[in-house]
């Protein structure tokens, strides 16, 4: 009787190796990230909390080719982002990343719809604006797709900001405090917005919060100090 081969093992979505990151110049140069490595699943929602400083949202911005390591390797679905140049990284990172911030960063002079349709636009898309319009009524703005963000409310902004980084239909969300910027209530309706297309679209959610609830409703927290990872546990209500 053959031997039947283990079957092979899935590859990260997201895989960080050994990442260290410096910022600044000469003495006042700083140790932000001290060889992290971390790997997240295909689907997996990981939440990452930590005090000020301890280079959380560094750490996103790495993984979102914002920011590049001092030395170590990022790979996004396989893609290993230090081998692009930043022609090649900004195209993959509109098709393949999409990143809500907690300021809006909206285009003050772009209406609702064609701030969403940017990012399709870029790719070279000729349904962009029909993408858009479809992503915005997806987050309850099917009403308001011909607003300037000065006639938007904080959390209508966010909602554009959401529809933006979904509407390429991206394999990665990266949210920095997403809801930092707004009240509790607001903040919840775009949390859950975004854990719902998280579960509808089966993405790979990665998270800064300050938030210790919101944290736990992804699947995993890693805890950062110092930057270094000091913890990374199953949450609570995904062991529940």
């Amino acid at each position: 009787m053959l031997d039947t081969p283990p079957p092979a093992a899935t590859a990260p979505m997201i895989a960080l190796d050994n990442i260290h990151v410096r910022l600044g110049e000469g003495a006042s140069k700083v140790h932000v990230l001290k060889d992290v490595s971390l790997d997240v699943s295909e689907g997996e929602a990981v939440g990452l909390v930590g005090p000020s400083g301890s280079g959380k949202s560094t750490l996103l911005m790495v993984t979102a080719g914002l920011e590049r390591p001092e030395s170590g390797t990022v790979q996004i679905a396989g893609a290993t982002l230090s081998g692009l140049d930043e022609d090649a990284l900004a195209t993959f990172r509109r098709g393949r990343i999409g990143i809500v911030f907690q300021s809006f960063h909206l285009i003050p002079n772009m209406t609702a719809l064609e701030n969403v349709a940017v990012p399709l636009e870029l790719l070279g898309r000729n349904d962009a604006f029909e993408r858009a319009e479809v992503e915005l009524g997806r987050v309850g703005l099917g009403e308001r797709v011909s607003h300037y963000p000065a006639q938007l409310s904080g959390g209508e902004q966010q909602r554009v900001a959401l529809a933006r980084a979904l509407v390429a239909d991206p394999a990665v969300l990266i949210a920095d405090e997403p809801t930092g910027n707004l009240d509790g209530p607001t903040g919840e309706q775009i949390v859950d917005l975004m854990f719902k297309a998280h579960r509808e679209r089966g993405m790979t959610l990665m998270m800064v919060t300050h938030d210790a609830d919101l944290a736990e409703r992804c699947e995993r927290v890693v805890r950062l100090r110092d930057g270094e990872i000091v913890g990374d546990s199953q949450s609570s209500q995904a062991a529940a």
